[in-house]
C-alpha cells in the first residue's frame, strides 16, 4: 500500500518551452485515482536555470521532476544525488528530504524496464542518437545490461560518431538504435535523425525516447523494415511511478 497523507503537498515540472509536458497530467491523473485533491502538480517553465533558486525559495514544495535543458545543469544548486544520479551525470527527478535537495535519475529505472522484455541474443551494440540528459541514462542502462553503446551528434569527437560517418556496416553492426533528440516530437512530426534508414533489418530494434506521436518518423522507417519499433511513453509512465515512490517514501 503506498503511504498516502491528507496534507497539502505541491509538486511540479521544471524545463523550458514544457506547455506539451506528459508529467502535469499523469500526476493530476494520480492525485484524483488516490483521492489526493489536496496535492498539485505544476509546469515550471524557467527561462534559465539561474531562476531555480527563486522557485525554491518562494514556493513550498514537496518534490520536483527535471527536463530538457536542465537535466545536467540543475545539479550545482542539490545538496546531494542519489548514487544512480551521480553515476549518470544528470537529474530527472529531486526528492525534498531532511538532507536538502537531493537529486535522483528516474528516467534509467524506466528505460531499462520498458527495453529488457524487447532484447534477444543478438542485441549487443547500439547506437545512441543525441548526448543530452535523457542519452546519460540511456548510456548507463546499456551498459548495465552489457550492450556496447556509442553516441552520435552532429559533430564528432573522441566519444561521438557523426551522423555522416553512419554507413550500411555500422548500421548492421548496431542492432539496437535509440533516439534520444526532439527530432519528430508533435508537431514536427515529419522529422528524423538523419540515419541510413535504407541498412535496417528485421534484426533491430528502434527504441524513441518521444511518445507523441506514438510512432514518430523514426520509428515508422523501423516499421516498414520489420524491425521491433518501441516509443518512450511506458518509460515516462514508469519512470513517474519511480518519481511518486521518492516523493512518497
Amino acid at each position: 500500500m503506498e503511504k498516502i497523507e491528507k496534507k497539502e503537498r505541491r509538486y511540479g515540472l521544471v524545463g523550458k518551452n514544457i506547455s506539451y509536458s506528459f508529467s502535469k497530467g499523469y500526476f493530476e491523473e494520480k492525485f484524483e485515482k488516490l483521492g489526493l485533491s489536496e496535492h498539485s502538480y505544476s509546469n515550471f517553465d524557467l527561462p534559465q536555470i539561474s531562476d531555480f533558486k527563486d522557485l525554491i525559495q518562494n514556493r513550498k514544495l514537496a518534490g520536483l521532476n527535471v527536463t530538457i535543458p536542465y537535466k545536467e545543469a540543475v545539479i550545482p544548486f542539490l545538496d546531494g544525488l542519489s548514487e544512480t544520479a551521480r553515476r549518470i551525470g544528470a537529474v530527472n527527478t529531486i526528492e525534498f528530504s531532511k538532507d536538502g535537495l537531493i537529486g535522483h535519475n528516474t528516467d534509467a529505472h524506466g528505460f531499462e524496464n520498458s527495453l529488457k522484455p524487447l532484447l534477444k541474443k543478438h542485441h549487443s551494440n547500439a547506437l545512441i542518437l543525441g548526448t543530452g540528459g535523457a542519452s546519460k541514462a540511456v548510456a548507463h542502462v546499456l551498459d548495465k545490461l552489457n550492450i556496447t553503446s556509442q553516441y552520435v551528434s552532429r559533430t564528432k569527437s573522441d566519444r561521438t560518431r557523426s551522423y555522416e560517418e553512419l554507413n550500411a556496416e555500422i548500421i548492421k553492426n548496431h542492432n539496437i538504435i535509440v533516439n534520444c533528440t526532439p527530432l519528430g516530437t508533435h508537431p514536427n512530426v515529419s522529422k528524423r535523425p538523419a540515419i541510413p534508414y535504407t541498412h535496417l533489418t528485421e534484426k533491430h530494434l528502434l527504441y524513441d525516447l518521444i511518445y507523441n506521436p506514438a510512432k514518430t518518423a523514426f520509428l515508422l522507417e523501423g516499421e516498414k523494415r520489420e524491425a521491433t519499433i518501441k516509443n518512450g511513453l511506458e518509460m515516462l509512465q514508469l519512470q513517474a511511478e519511480k518519481a511518486w515512490e521518492i516523493w512518497s517514501a
